[in-house]
């Protein structure tokens, strides 16, 4: 069996993000190094990143839930004195 040649990779990450990264890989049962050949191995393999990278565009419902927040937090939205008004008002 022919013997692999290792080398070291050194980066910088952000020292909370790191040990948030090990405590996650170790309770799957693998180190930071394991981890960061798996994504390397199938970045190979894709020949890509293998996950989408995107902005974090909210969705139309998303949207419309912080528009109501703001509406309510300026006093332009509905507010409710009982629970079952906001009941009806849900079920309308």
């Amino acid at each position: 069996m022919p013997t692999t040649r290792t080398t070291n990779l050194s980066i910088r990450i952000d020292a909370k993000l790191k040990q948030e990264a090990e405590k996650l890989f170790a309770d799957l049962g693998m180190n930071l190094t394991t981890a960061f050949n798996i994504f390397v191995r199938q970045a190979i393999r894709t020949q890509g990143i293998p996950f989408a990278i995107a902005r974090d565009v909210p969705n139309e419902e998303t949207l419309k839930a912080m528009e109501e927040a703001r509406n309510l937090a300026s006093g332009k939205g509905k507010s409710f004195t009982s629970m079952d008004d906001l009941v009806k008002d849900l079920n309308s």
